[in-house]
């Protein structure tokens, strides 16, 4: 087993270029070329079809590249329980994280693990539920953050009970409620926020019956808030993606009970640093839940 070979094909498979894989695996093009050439003269098929347009996985390559993953996931992990033995917590932890915890969690959260756990990389990969689980899937991360309804297939940790609110402008009839009937947003232009898989709320709006005037569908909550803000529609959001709201833009409660959980998945097997990653997560989102119900209190 020539587990370095394993490597270059898995890079290749990633960035989709001989040329790019080598420069991030300090090696030269033909040196990458060679070591895919030798996997196929040895498994006695063809893993990447190579023609004009650039490089694409035959479905054999597919197949292995799946079996290669998991062998270079042994590898780690063998690794990491080495160096976890010899009492050191060292290794790559590989994430699945939407925008939002990217932006408001992840940047602390790392900052600790780089102080608590120097021998730790973290790689990140943003996507949508669908697409994280999908990495979950092929073995390209160790743990993702997803909502409850994509947990089926993995062990699921919930973190957040994450509310949806009613995003409104001054030019909306709703703008001065301090709370909003969830059928109410029938009313106006709705703005609904977009991406692959089952849509929070797209969910929400399906439970309560509730038929929107839908104007336009947005995949960035950013773009969602500008197109609110100059009075072209409402939405609904979940609390975690906004930021600083315009002048002219509100949040407002719902008056049923509307929210997402938000959670981490992982893998069947865990590696001592994805271990303690997530013990450090859990323990941070417990120290500020607590802070943030004592401010509430104040």
């Amino acid at each position: 087993m020539n587990l370095f070979k394993y490597e270059i094909f898995n890079k290749v498979a990633e960035i989709g270029s001989f040329t790019k894989a080598g420069e991030m695996l300090g090696l030269t093009q033909s040196a990458v070329s060679h070591a895919i050439s030798s996997l196929e003269k040895e498994f006695g098929f063809e893993l990447i079809h190579r023609s004009k347009q650039g490089l694409k996985l035959t479905p054999d390559g597919q197949i292995m590249l799946s079996a290669i993953r998991r062998a270079l996931q042994a590898q780690e992990l063998i690794k990491q329980e080495a160096a976890n033995i010899n009492g050191i917590t060292k290794g790559i932890v590989r994430i699945g994280t939407l925008s939002s915890i990217s932006a408001k969690w992840l940047p602390t959260i790392i900052r600790k693990m780089e102080v608590q756990f120097p021998g730790v990389q973290i790689q990140l990969r943003e996507g949508d539920y669908y697409e994280i689980e999908q990495m979950l899937m092929d073995g390209v991360i160790d743990c993702g953050f997803l909502n409850r309804s994509y947990s089926n297939l993995f062990p699921f940790t919930p973190l957040l009970r994450d509310e949806l609110l009613c995003i409104v402008s001054t030019k909306s009839s709703l703008f001065k409620q301090d709370k909003v009937d969830i059928k109410d947003v029938e009313l106006e232009p709705f703005i609904l926020s977009s991406y692959n898989g089952t849509n929070d709320i797209k969910s929400i709006l399906d439970l309560y019956n509730v038929k929107t005037n839908i104007r336009f569908e947005l995949y960035d909550e950013s773009s969602i808030v500008t197109m609110i803000e100059h009075g072209l529609g409402i939405s609904i959001l979940p609390e975690l993606v906004l930021r600083k709201l315009p002048s002219n833009v509100r949040a407002i409660p719902l008056k049923q009970d509307c929210y997402r959980t938000i959670g981490i998945a992982t893998k069947l097997t865990l590696s001592p640093a994805t271990e303690k990653f997530i013990e450090l997560l859990t323990s941070w989102l417990s120290k500020e839940n607590k802070k943030n119900k004592l401010q509430q209190l104040l």
